[in-house]
């Protein structure tokens, strides 16, 4: 697969004409980060792709135009050199998001870019929690000697206070399980929701209200999602995807929001149209909660 392009089109840009930053409530900030992936690779070319099958999208969804709320497109963060420096530009970016009181919408790019924005979002100073959707725990203290590893992520918002709740999780090591327990990780793994469904109140009572939501990519199943570095067979189908995003949602605000590890196949283009969908609709989710 060639290169990313150097002028990717604005998310959803063919029919909505893209907002200027102070007057969009999403920033969509492409971050195409690939350092640390550990089996099949080309999460750098995840946000090209989304916006490029973003420009397919139908603006009436559901009853409404979430885009017409106004969405901007930031330039791609430069993910070049060290890990840390890339971390704190991923922050920067999304800072400015905040700053202006907009939802950052971050897309991956590889899942250890998630510490940028959870970082961006602790200095906000108030109470949150991230919602992880995934195949994996990512709770290994480090992974291949690398503890900003994408298997290591998660580890990483712990260690910094933050709650942690995680969707659909079906592999896991023994250490991130003992973390789990450790940290006090709530979960509805991949098998419980198999068998039983999503509860009535899917996030605990005391889960704060203010929630930053991370979705890998590989929490859905390879059968619509193929295009990821680790499928792991017994993940979502769309219509647990959205009513996930429904259930953590409602009566919470959300604060920051990135879609990780996309890895696109030259040849297959449906899981990219799958993920800028789901980006979507998860804007139409929020406009809705929020009038």
């Amino acid at each position: 697969m060639s290169t990313p392009y150097a002028n990717p089109p604005a998310f959803h840009s063919d029919d909505i004409e893209p907002s200027p930053p102070e007057k969009a409530a999403f920033h969509i900030i492409p971050t195409p980060w690939e350092n640390s992936v550990s089996y099949g690779g080309g999460t750098r070319h995840g946000p090209d792709a989304i916006l490029r099958a973003s420009v397919q999208l139908e603006s009436y969804l559901d009853g409404s135009v979430p885009g017409d709320a106004g969405i901007y497109t930031a330039p791609a963060v430069d993910c070049q050199g060290p890990a840390e420096e890339v971390l704190n530009r991923v922050q920067a970016a999304t800072r400015s998001a905040l700053a202006l009181k907009k939802l950052p919408i971050l897309l991956g790019g590889e899942h250890a870019l998630t510490l940028g924005p959870v970082r961006a979002c602790a200095e906000l100073g108030i109470p949150f929690g991230v919602v992880q959707f995934d195949a994996h725990a990512d709770l290994r203290e480090a992974y291949q000697g690398n503890p900003y590893s994408h298997a290591s992520v998660m580890k990483r918002v712990t260690d910094l206070g933050i709650p942690l709740f995680q969707i659909g999780v079906r592999a896991l090591c023994q250490e991130e399980a003992q973390c789990r327990t450790q940290s006090g990780v709530g979960f509805i793994d991949a098998n419980d929701l198999y068998r039983n469904g999503y509860p009535d109140e899917l996030l605990p009572p005391d889960f704060p209200e203010n929630i930053f939501i991370s979705f890998d990519v590989d929490g859905l199943d390879p059968s619509i999602m193929p295009s990821t570095g680790t499928p792991v067979p017994g993940g979502l189908n769309w219509y647990q995807a959205v009513d996930g995003l429904e259930r953590v949602t409602r009566g919470r605000k959300a604060i920051g929001f990135d879609f990780v590890e996309l890895a696109p196949q030259e040849g297959n283009h449906a899981p990219d149209f799958l993920v800028a969908n789901l980006i979507y609709k998860f804007m139409e989710i929020v406009q809705r909660h929020n009038s």
